[in-house]
């Protein structure tokens, strides 16, 4: 019964790990599709010749973009399902010996499925973020052009707005990714900063546990100024007599 009860949590966990595995390779596919996404519309906007082969590569990538976002919706969903059959394995009777290294493991594949999860809903909402915001600048620059080609008219002016349009578009793309940069170096900043606390404790903790240590590093210490002092008086000496040995 319990070789069967074992045999069972490893399935379960092999089942984690393969899903784990899956969503991995997904959700790099997927970054790199939101990714690809914005990197072609900028390329495209520079493209006035481009009129069809956009409208092409848009429907593509938004079928792409559904495909995966389902898929990886699927997957997540087995993996909770996965865990949520761990969590019952270890309320059953008869493995309360081994109920610690369990909740372990457990509590781990509740991490990265929670990491996961994470993840996936922010490339997804940065996906539809850019979309969104690409399609309504998309429809402006098209009602500009509908206006020109309708009025036969390429002034001055119209090119000039066309060109501060653009000028404001890079600089919105550039802010968003100063704040990027920014709010990556707060967390890193804030991790090493927690980290060089914890680090402080300890040796506060480990000091305040053990005053012994404290005295003997004291005392080596001192010792090894005064061996110092001493042998660069002897050194000094001996320097000095042979110096007066030499002119005499």
């Amino acid at each position: 019964m319990a070789g069967g009860s074992s045999n069972y949590w490893e399935d379960l966990r092999k089942q984690a790990r393969q899903l784990e595995n899956e969503l991995d390779l997904k959700l790099v596919s997927f970054s790199k599709l939101c990714t690809s996404y914005s990197s072609s519309r900028d390329g495209r906007r520079g493209d006035s010749n481009s009129d069809t082969t956009p409208l092409l590569n848009n429907s593509t990538q938004d079928r792409m973009f559904e495909t995966m976002s389902v898929e990886i919706e699927q997957l997540l969903a087995k993996l909770t399902g996965v865990n949520d059959k761990m969590a019952e394995y270890t309320s059953t009777p008869g493995v309360t010996s081994l109920n610690a290294a369990l909740m372990h493991t457990l509590q781990r594949h509740r991490d990265i499925l929670q990491d996961y999860t994470h993840e996936f809903h922010k490339t997804k909402a940065n996906f539809l973020a850019i979309r969104e915001r690409e399609d309504l600048l998309g429809s402006v620059r098209k009602d500009i052009e509908t206006y020109k080609s309708g009025s036969g008219v390429n002034n001055r002016r119209t090119e000039l707005f066309l060109k501060e349009h653009d000028h404001l578009r890079n600089s919105d793309r550039l802010m968003d990714d100063t704040i990027s940069i920014a709010m990556a170096t707060k967390e890193n900043m804030t991790s090493q900063r927690g980290l060089l606390k914890s680090i402080h404790s300890r040796v506060n903790t480990l000091a305040n546990r053990f005053p012994a240590i404290n005295n003997l590093i004291q005392r080596i210490n001192l010792r090894k100024r005064r061996d110092s002092l001493i042998l660069g008086g002897v050194i000094g000496v001996c320097t000095i007599l042979l110096l007066l040995y030499a002119f005499h």
